[in-house]
């Protein structure tokens, strides 16, 4: 398997600065790292000239890398020198270079320096996207799962990030292969625990890497999407925030101090069995009332099909409570109150300037828009504070999203493990 090679000691810090906040002015760099002008220009320098970092004209900000998310003028990252310091990105770059008496040009990244390849697994699918150094999406591909045996599925994933790496500018080879399973990984390579794919103690990182030069990182896919959200999507910025995802299950992401809080309980889908109801449906657990047994789109489908007598898909239930059907409408409306409940709930203990809602169920939040703010506020304190929400888009291509984030991670700032 191919290795990582991250940047080290300061140019880490100044590839990570910009690549998280740039441009930035080399006066604001210098800041952020603790480096004096001099030392901060020989530092860049060899990263200039090797097409890492470009030069920007002065006043130049960086676009949004996540389509529809806010963007903040303002934000504080933690990346050692620098902690706790925050940047104005909206005003131009007023450093000066003293040589020349002249305003000097603000450094940013190239996203197209380095291409990454991300895969999420579900128990049906393999969801592929390529994208840049900054995680936008260039190409997606998605492909059936229907063989489950880890060497089959070790194929085709890397069948697709040939595919999607055929799809680079120029063909040029991708710095890094990231791949997300619902379930519990260990060690970025071993898929201790895998529900949806019937898996237990899977080496997913070893056989993708007999097959590969391109280095590999295997992760549990809500942490991904957390880390992608923090680091390029609606939390960035937020020093503070929760992700909670409706789908298949119930997922729950914390960033405390702008650093995702990492448990191996993420794996386990704790808050999906958070009573919300006394009197409601029966999960496979035995819960009454819970997450589980109300938000999953599993729980949505068979409770309306049972009302209907008639098999129904998620997005039918949707459209026939937005239409008003009574069957439809009793679910779901029962359902968006149970979400904001659970938003409550979660906000309660957390406190978050944000919660980012995600997943392939999300649309819930929409249709049943009015019953979630009245469970919300039903549990929450008259003078809390406003609590603003993001909804992120449903297709399965965001956690892919969140598998290409990991590798650009571990690119940037190695291997933790």
């Amino acid at each position: 398997m191919g290795e990582w090679r991250p940047l080290t000691g300061p140019s880490r810090q100044v590839a990570l600065e910009i690549l998280l906040d740039g441009p930035l002015s080399r006066a604001e760099l210098s800041r952020r790292v603790g480096l004096s002008p001099g030392s901060l220009t020989r530092l860049t320098k060899p990263m200039v000239e090797s097409g890492l970092l470009v030069e920007t004209p002065a006043g130049q900000t960086a676009a949004p890398s996540h389509p529809g998310r806010p963007t903040n003028a303002r934000s504080t990252r933690q990346t050692g020198a620098g902690v706790g310091q925050t940047a104005d990105l909206g005003q131009a770059d007023r450093s000066t270079d003293a040589r020349v008496g002249r305003p000097s040009q603000p450094l940013d990244l190239d996203p197209a320096a380095h291409h990454f390849v991300g895969v999420k697994l579900t128990g049906d699918s393999a969801i592929g996207v390529l994208t840049t150094l900054r995680a936008e999406t260039i190409a997606s591909i998605e492909r059936p799962l229907t063989d489950h045996t880890p060497s089959a599925v070790a194929a085709l994933v890397l069948e697709l990030a040939d595919d999607l790496a055929a799809q680079t500018p120029g063909q040029r080879p991708i710095s890094g292969l990231g791949v997300t399973v619902g379930g519990r990984v260990s060690a970025t390579s071993e898929v201790r625990w895998g529900p949806y794919l019937d898996w237990v103690d899977v080496p997913l990182g070893d056989l993708l890497a007999t097959g590969t030069d391109v280095p590999v990182v295997v992760a549990n896919d809500l942490d991904a999407l957390t880390e992608a959200t923090h680091w390029f999507g609606a939390g960035r910025g937020s020093e503070r925030f929760v992700l909670l995802t409706i789908g298949v299950g119930i997922g729950y992401g914390l960033v405390v101090h702008n650093r995702t809080v990492d448990s191996p309980d993420t794996s386990i889908g704790l808050i999906g069995h958070h009573p919300l109801v006394t009197d409601g449906p029966r999960c496979d657990r035995g819960h009454h009332g819970c997450a589980m047994s109300l938000l999953t789109v599993g729980a949505i489908t068979e409770q309306v099909g049972n009302a209907l007598g008639r098999p129904i898909d998620y997005e039918e239930c949707l459209d026939l409570a937005a239409k008003g059907d009574a069957a439809a409408t009793q679910v779901v409306s029962r359902a968006g109150r149970a979400l904001g409940r659970l938003i409550a709930a979660a906000a309660n203990f957390t406190m978050p300037e944000l919660v980012v809602l995600g997943g392939e169920g999300v649309r819930l939040a929409e249709v049943a828009h009015d019953e979630l703010l009245a469970g919300l506020h039903a549990d929450r304190h008259p003078s809390g504070a406003e609590l603003p929400m993001v909804l992120q888009p449903a297709d399965f291509t965001e956690w892919a999203r969140g598998a290409a984030v990991v590798a650009i991670q571990t690119f940037v700032l190695g291997n933790s493990n």
